[in-house]
Order: C-alpha cells, then sequence, then structure tokens
C-alpha cells in the first residue's frame, strides 16, 4: 500500500517537474532558481547530488540552465527516491527479515528527502509562475500531464424536486 502511495506521488511530482524542465527549455522562461543545500537531505546520494548542483550552478551554468538543471536534477532524484522506497516497503512487507532497522531507516531518509523535493519543486513552480507570460500558461498546463484525481459525485439525502409542506413552519 506504501509503494502505491509513493508512486501516485513520486509521479505527479515527476510530471509537474518535467513540465517546468520541457517549459523553461522551449520557450526560455528564465526564472530564478538557487542551488540545492545539502544540508537539507538525510540520505548520502541526495547530498552528494545537491552538493554536485551547487558546485555546477557557481562553476558552469547560465541562469537559465540553472533552472532546467534544478528541475531535471529534482526529477531524476524523486525517481531514485521512490525505486528505494519501494524496495524497503516491500522488504519489511515481506517478513522475511528479522533485523527491521535498516529498512526503516531508508523508508525514513526516502520519506525526508521526497518530501524536501516536494518543497523545492513549489519554490521552483512559484518562481516560474511569476516570470511566466500569462499566454504561455494554458500550453504550460496541457504539458503538465497529470491525472486528474475523480472524487465520487456526492449522494445526497433529497432529490431534486419540491418538497412537501411541512405543518407548523
Amino acid at each position: 500500500m506504501a509503494d502505491s502511495i509513493c508512486l501516485r506521488f513520486s509521479q505527479s511530482l515527476e510530471a509537474v517537474l518535467a513540465g517546468l524542465h520541457g517549459h523553461a527549455k522551449h520557450y526560455g522562461v528564465v526564472p530564478n532558481a538557487a542551488p540545492l543545500d545539502p544540508g537539507n537531505f538525510r540520505g548520502s546520494r541526495g547530498q552528494r547530488t545537491a552538493k554536485i548542483n551547487g558546485f555546477l550552478n557557481r562553476v558552469l551554468l547560465s541562469q537559465r540552465s540553472q533552472f532546467i538543471h534544478k528541475a531535471s536534477t529534482l526529477k531524476e532524484m524523486v525517481a531514485t527516491l521512490r525505486d528505494d522506497f519501494r524496495d524497503a516497503a516491500n522488504e519489511l512487507a515481506s517478513g522475511v527479515h528479522h533485523r527491521t532497522e535498516a529498512f526503516w531507516d531508508a523508508l525514513d531518509r526516502c520519506h525526508f528527502d521526497l518530501n524536501t523535493c516536494l518543497r523545492e519543486t513549489m519554490i521552483l513552480l512559484k518562481s516560474f509562475l511569476i516570470v511566466v507570460p500569462e499566454d504561455q500558461l494554458p500550453s504550460f498546463e496541457a504539458s503538465l500531464k497529470i491525472a486528474s484525481v475523480r472524487t465520487p459525485t456526492p449522494s445526497f439525502a433529497f432529490r431534486h424536486r419540491r418538497f412537501a409542506a411541512v405543518p407548523g413552519k
């Protein structure tokens, strides 16, 4: 169950990041993007990726490239974290292992780092929406390709018809 929830969450997050990446690359939108902070990640892979991202931002990348690179880096991180979370959750669910602390720690790190990726994505989206021209918003929305979540229609206790008069009112 947890792995399917993580899958659904990560697919939506990856779709937003892919939409930001593609739109910025195609239309040349240049929002501000601060480098990833390694201190915001618990996993060693996330910290290493954030350090590399910060180094590239200082040395090699232009402002436009920084945004595009950060979006693609976050998308890759989300995919890796999703797989790591799924593996740890499946190992815990199998019940084969007697010492499960390492798997619980892996789940905790993945959860924390996925949450960090979500927060970074929200910041990227906000900085993107500030600079994107209004006429490009429909094409950006169409590029997101996020499956809409449909909620069941509420059932009403009353039908659409006249109510009978209630005596005394």
